[in-house]
């Protein structure tokens, strides 16, 4: 099947002739997406793993337990995409007041942490912005604050022409629609966005995700908005409640794969081969994400009985334990902090959860100690080195 997906601008730039490709507004037409035998088993299989995940984060009595890690795993995979080289680890100690061991890295993590808490609070604000063009770009504003790109216009639609792949524009592997029809493309995207349409949601996510890509509003840090617009609308369509899916560790393993059937889409039209690539995607997402959730699940119980049952253990010890979702790195200050106790109330807390194994100290140092629940991190880690 072939159709026409978009078409070509001429225009000169630096002398030469540059072709920029425009996409057409979605849904995909002449002919409409094809939702034939395997794509509807993509499908199906996609959607029953979304179904599995959310069931599976109702499983502890905190979603905090799945929620935290989660977002900060995806907002890991989607920064080492674009070559940071950060661990979840500098990250997690960087979050617990440590110094960061690579900086401008961390600072790109924790920065698309802030761009989706932003994100999602406006949209739950009953007067704050709903998913739309001025919404991406407060979220684009702090991704990009004081990281590589920060002078390249952050929050800003871009007002000149950008390329993807070769040195300059006439040379480029692919070149986004001109400057002067980026609003109207963003435009197009918003309204089909909260229009009514027959297509199915998850599908519906995966054809804005290449729509925007197409478009590539901005000058830096399209790929990492892109991948939070796929958070924000998982969501919006109520497929998930929150944002557990961390799509972004599917695409890094097949990169290749991606980078190919967004080409399809614009050169032969093939959405069909897109969709099935990004179905398959969420579903390898969802697994991976319902198999952590199972382990976090029994790793917590475990954890709190062993905990539960040693002599040391105090009030503030399970205490402190309930707040590690959201804290898997923890310094003494930061739990007298957090329990609103004494030095020696929460020495006494941390002391518990050391001889339960459960936190280790991370440092060897006398002074200044940093411990961190050790199995907890062990889970998340996976695919993230």
């Amino acid at each position: 099947m072939s159709r026409t997906s978009g078409v070509y601008r001429i225009t000169r730039l630096g002398g030469e002739e540059v072709r920029a490709f425009v996409p057409a507004p979605l849904p995909p037409r002449d002919p409409a997406l094809a939702m034939e035998p395997s794509l509807l088993h993509s499908l199906e299989a996609a959607t029953a793993a979304m179904g599995k995940l959310s069931v599976a984060a109702r499983m502890v009595a905190s979603p905090e337990w799945f929620l935290y890690g989660f977002v900060r795993k995806e907002a890991l995979i989607t920064s080492q995409i674009e070559g940071t080289q950060a661990t979840l680890a500098d990250v997690l100690a960087f979050e617990a007041g440590q110094p960061a061991q690579r900086p401008d890295d961390v600072q790109e993590v924790c920065n698309y942490v802030a761009a989706l808490n932003y994100a999602r609070r406006e949209i739950a604000r009953p007067k704050g912005l709903p998913l739309c063009t001025r919404l991406l770009c407060g979220a684009h504003q702090r991704l990009m604050r004081g990281v590589r790109g920060s002078d390249k216009e952050p929050g800003q639609i871009r007002r000149s022409q950008n390329w993807i792949g070769g040195t300059r524009p006439g040379n480029a592997r692919f070149v986004p629609p001109p400057p002067g029809e980026v609003a109207g493309a963003m435009s197009s995207l918003e309204k089909w966005i909260h229009a009514p349409d027959p297509l199915p949601p998850l599908v519906r996510v995966g054809l804005a995700h290449a729509q925007f890509e197409t478009i590539h509003p901005f000058l830096d840090g399209n790929g990492r908005i892109g991948r939070l617009l796929i958070a924000l609308l998982v969501e919006h369509w109520g497929l998930l409640e929150s944002p557990l899916l961390y799509v972004s560790v599917a695409f890094k393993r097949h990169r290749d794969d991606y980078y190919a059937r967004l080409s399809a889409i614009r050169t032969q039209g093939d959405w069909e081969g897109w969709t099935r690539y990004f179905l398959d995607c969420v579903h390898e997402a969802a697994q991976d994400g319902i198999s952590a959730a199972r382990r976090l699940f029994t790793l917590i119980a475990r954890d709190r009985a062993r905990l539960t049952r040693q002599p040391s253990a105090t009030v503030p010890a399970i205490r402190l334990f309930d707040q590690l979702p959201a804290h898997p790195v923890i310094t003494l200050a930061r739990a007298i902090k957090l329990l609103k106790v004494s030095k020696p109330t929460a020495g006494k807390a941390i002391h518990a959860l050391l001889e339960a194994d459960i936190l280790r100290e991370t440092t060897g140092k006398r002074r200044d100690r940093v411990y961190a629940y050790h199995a907890y991190l062990q889970v998340l880690t996976t695919d993230t080195q």
